[in-house]
């Protein structure tokens, strides 16, 4: 593992550090380090009295962490998920003071492409999807223990399958006669119950994405940490944040947009409009990858970022 050279290609890099580092002087969370490339960006264009915390639950990114770290002196490197920004900010002292947050959500393309994650059917390799594989349960596991109704519901809304039911009762009934434990497994699996194909697509896309985000809690962390982000950020500080799936997104565009109305009052109550004011303001629309990075970074085609401003 190399300290200097990220293993991946951030997304949206350019746009999203341009719209989060305003103040040269400030403090910043990079939510979700990954191998750095973000974070490296961002240090470039910080001062010396600039100050950058990452935060990431994979033990592989938090390694790459502690030598960017060991290397820069205003990087510092905290192991666990992004949920827990407050006790990050809390305990360095920032909380209500940070110029910017970043959340690029999502899987890195290292984890991807390890066959031993198991995030991927590119690759066989056990059935895993855990970002911090030292801790709960494999995806292996959670197949192995839910029914067949949680599993049909899991598929059909975190991965949108609209063979949900089929999946869950082919699941269910291999698995009575022996352990779904490697993702090829899986994959084929999956290949035999769905007789319609996406064009372009693998069958399985749509069970891992399903798969992978109930394994993390990822829509669960999405939500725990931007109802965290308004009180952490000083006035004028800028959260930034690159989603790459529609019900991530939805997740952010909503936040955005009721933070920035404000309380909603009935009708009618004599309150003034400052009273009822919004923490947020919306910084500009939202944000793709261009073709030309589409056309370096595949991975990039189903990025979006929103920018949100916090008022006073």
């Amino acid at each position: 593992m190399s300290g200097d050279l990220p293993l991946h290609l951030p997304v949206l890099l350019e746009e999203s550090v341009s719209a989060l580092v305003w103040n040269p002087d400030g403090v910043y969370i990079d939510c979700t380090f990954g191998r750095g490339g973000h974070s490296r960006a961002v240090l470039a264009r910080l001062g010396r009295a600039g100050r950058l915390i990452g935060i990431d639950r994979d033990p592989e990114a938090v390694a790459e962490g502690k030598l960017l770290a060991a290397r820069d002196p205003r990087f510092s490197i905290h192991h666990g998920r992004f949920s827990s920004i407050g006790e990050v900010a809390r305990q360095a002292g920032v909380a209500g003071k940070l110029s910017g947050i970043l959340l690029d959500l999502g899987v890195s393309s290292p984890q991807l492409d390890s066959p031993e994650r198991g995030f991927s059917f590119g690759a066989d390799g056990p059935l895993d999807m855990r970002m911090d594989p030292e801790r709960g349960l494999s995806a292996a596991d959670w197949l192995a223990r839910a029914d067949e109704s949680e599993i049909a519901s899991v598929l059909h809304e975190l991965g949108e399958e609209r063979f949900s039911r089929r999946i869950a009762r082919a699941i269910v009934t291999t698995r009575a006669e022996t352990p779904i434990l490697s993702t090829s497994q899986l994959a084929d699996l999956v290949a035999r119950s769905v007789r319609t194909r996406e064009p372009g697509k693998h069958p399985a896309t749509r069970t891992f994405q399903a798969l992978r985000i109930r394994v993390n809690e990822e829509l669960d962390e999405v939500r725990l940490c931007l109802d965290q982000v308004c009180d952490l950020l000083a006035v004028a500080g800028h959260l930034v944040v690159i989603s790459f799936h529609s019900l991530e997104d939805r997740i952010v565009k909503r936040f955005i947009r009721d933070e920035s109305r404000g309380p909603q009052l009935p009708k009618g109550l004599p309150v003034q409009a400052v009273a009822t004011r919004g923490r947020l303001c919306a910084v500009g629309k939202q944000i793709r990858s261009s073709d030309e990075e589409v056309a370096a970074n595949p991975r990039a085609r189903s990025a979006v970022m929103r920018i949100a401003e916090r008022l006073s």
